[in-house]
């Protein structure tokens, strides 16, 4: 379960993400979209620990999110725009890190970035360096290495804006698998086909909040 209590992010003067409340079950996926600037990242950040809001908490399965390596430990799991990947790394590599981290056994590392870059096509990829591969590749490898880390809560900020249509329903069925593991989803997108497979849709617009359809 997320839970956003009046959260209210701020760059100096500028106010990014206004007061704003929600909550998300475990098993659905909330759609959150707008205009760039409009709040999305910032909302999605802070519920990942990544950013410290000027006011309001931010709850996953009643840990309350202080920091990003707390929210990261817990099962928090962002999904950046813009990939977030290390270049000079391959793709097995940057999906073997986090899970590293979490010292698990190297056999079921590999197992389990295998399989992840197999659902998102690039089983033959896994070789490669990031700087090899195209911006919708590299886009793909993101979303194999936050699948991969079975987390909690799955924050996906805007992880099919470079995929075709195909790769885009792969990218979408797998997100809704992670929730019918047991996840909680929010995907930020501009991508109103986007909008509408998710459980519920909600559009900011500078940093306000306004439900479409209510999960």
């Amino acid at each position: 379960m997320i839970t956003v209590t009046n959260l209210t992010v701020a760059y100096d003067e500028l106010v990014a993400v206004a007061a704003v409340s929600l909550r998300v079950p475990p098993g659905f996926v909330l759609a959150v979209s707008g205009p760039s600037g409009a709040g999305k990242s910032s909302l999605l950040w802070a519920i990942a620990g990544a950013v410290q809001p000027k006011s309001g908490t931010v709850e996953v399965d009643g840990l309350t999110i202080s920091d990003r390596p707390a929210a990261a430990a817990h099962g928090v799991v962002l999904i950046p725009q813009g990939n977030g990947l290390a270049r000079v790394l391959t793709a097995k590599e940057n999906l073997s890190m986090p899970l590293l981290a979490e010292r698990n056994e190297l056999d079921a590392i590999d197992r389990t970035v295998d399989q992840a870059l197999a659902d998102v096509g690039l089983e033959d990829s896994g070789n490669h360096l990031v700087e090899e591969l195209s911006g919708g590749e590299q886009q793909r490898v993101a979303v194999a290495r936050g699948i991969a880390q079975q987390g909690r809560a799955i924050l996906a900020d805007e992880s099919t804006s470079e995929l075709d249509s195909t790769n885009r329903e792969r990218v979408l069925a797998l997100l809704r698998r992670e929730a019918d593991r047991g996840a909680a989803v929010i995907i930020a997108t501009h991508d109103l086909n986007v909008a509408a497979a998710a459980d519920g849709h909600a559009t900011m617009d500078e940093g306000h909040l306004t439900w479409q359809r209510h999960l």
